[in-house]
């Protein structure tokens, strides 16, 4: 299973095995087992999906996670993780594993940091020390993670944005992916490159073809869902798209709602990662079949219903809506985890039925049904 060498060989391979227009349905293996795509990978920032223990994740049907390398290089640190043998052991999950670079904190943490071409000056929200993240940093520290997939350190800027600053972005983007490239040596880790440009059509495609030239075995979009919009989004992706290579995963980073991953599968998207699963759930908020449910309300003080009727997840099949509405109004802390259990499902089960509607040619028709019933809020 050969996908790009730089030295090593890495041990990641993805086959598209179904396509329905611009969809595609593929498989990724990787040193860590199986993801089929498209995938939603819930977000570990810290080495563990929020409220959610290992077992109880992977009864969610989810097959990889993603962590912040930034965050953990701050607690407990790098070395820490590895004496644990990484990740995988760290956090006793025994499936594929995507780190971040710590690209993304180049624009949450925007107060808190100075950027220039060497790399990023960051003021800890920890303590207040000094930390200074270059892309060989970056890859250093996501290399003793030991994660199956890891991203390049890129500057993501947020929106709006004058041209000439998401050019100079984009520049930054790819020295620092080159030397991401230089610094990188493991063969049981594969390197992502991230695409940026903002909402600039000409520098997404700059940015993806150099890219392209640099022959890495995936490739990811990188900042949007920063305010931008869905519809500028959704250009954005068919802008890039195009320029991306059809055998290599395309992921799309910090995305997102139902409606935006139903609209860039439909323009190629493979990848998907998000926080909006367990942070909606811890605010009393779950995602059904038609639009979300907000559990404070008073209208489910007697209500029997699970959360969703088409569910099977473990919250679904034992506790209604008046239980859970009864628990967040308690504060107990297990009402959050059972609507994190069951927001996790509601989103596999979306992953496995849009994989199921590309194999049937029936993506058009999925989508179409899906938002028909999706209706907001509830």
């Amino acid at each position: 299973m050969v996908l790009w060498s730089n030295g090593p060989i890495t041990l990641i391979d993805f086959k598209i095995i179904a396509t329905d227009g611009n969809a595609r349905r593929g498989v990724l293996d990787t040193p860590h087992g199986r993801a089929e795509t498209p995938v939603f990978m819930p977000v570990g920032t810290n080495a563990t999906i929020k409220m959610v223990t290992p077992d109880r994740l992977a009864q969610t049907g989810a097959t990889i996670i993603l962590s912040n390398a930034y965050h953990l290089a701050l607690r407990p640190g790098e070395e820490v993780v590895r004496h644990f043998g990484g990740l995988h052991g760290f956090m006793s999950w025994p499936g594929p594993i995507l780190t971040d670079s710590g690209g993304f904190q180049v624009l949450s943490l925007a107060k808190l940091r100075r950027v220039d071409d060497d790399g990023v000056e960051f003021q800890s929200h920890v303590d207040g020390s000094t930390i200074f993240l270059t892309p060989e940093r970056s890859i250093e520290i996501q290399n003793a993670l030991g994660a199956d997939i890891i991203m390049c350190f890129d500057e993501c800027v947020s929106y709006p944005v004058e041209h000439y600053a998401a050019q100079k972005a984009v520049e930054r983007t790819l020295a620092w992916a080159g030397r991401c490239r230089e610094a990188h040596g493991k063969a049981d880790q594969a390197l992502f490159g991230i695409v940026q440009g903002s909402v600039f059509a000409d520098l997404r495609a700059q940015c993806a073809d150099r890219l392209v030239e640099m022959d890495f075995p995936g490739y990811a979009l990188g900042g949007c869902s920063v305010g931008e919009g869905q519809d500028l989004m959704n250009e954005v992706i068919e802008v890039s798209a195009p320029h991306l290579p059809e055998a290599k995963p395309r992921y799309l980073m910090g995305v997102g709602t139902p409606e935006d991953i139903l609209e860039a599968v439909e323009r190629g998207i493979d990848m998907f990662d998000c926080v909006m699963p367990t942070r909606n759930a811890r605010g009393a908020c779950a995602f059904s079949s038609r639009g979300k449910v907000r559990l404070r309300n008073v209208q489910y003080r007697m209500s029997d219903d699970p959360i969703d009727d088409t569910c099977d997840c473990y919250a679904c099949r034992n506790f209604s809506r008046g239980y859970l509405r009864h628990l967040f109004n308690v504060k107990e802390g297990v009402a959050a985890i059972l609507t994190s259990i069951h927001n996790i499902h509601f989103y596999q089960k979306l992953m496995e039925g849009i994989r199921s509607a590309i194999t049937r040619q029936e993506f058009c028709g999925f989508k179409r049904g899906f938002l028909g019933h999706y209706e907001g809020d509830s």
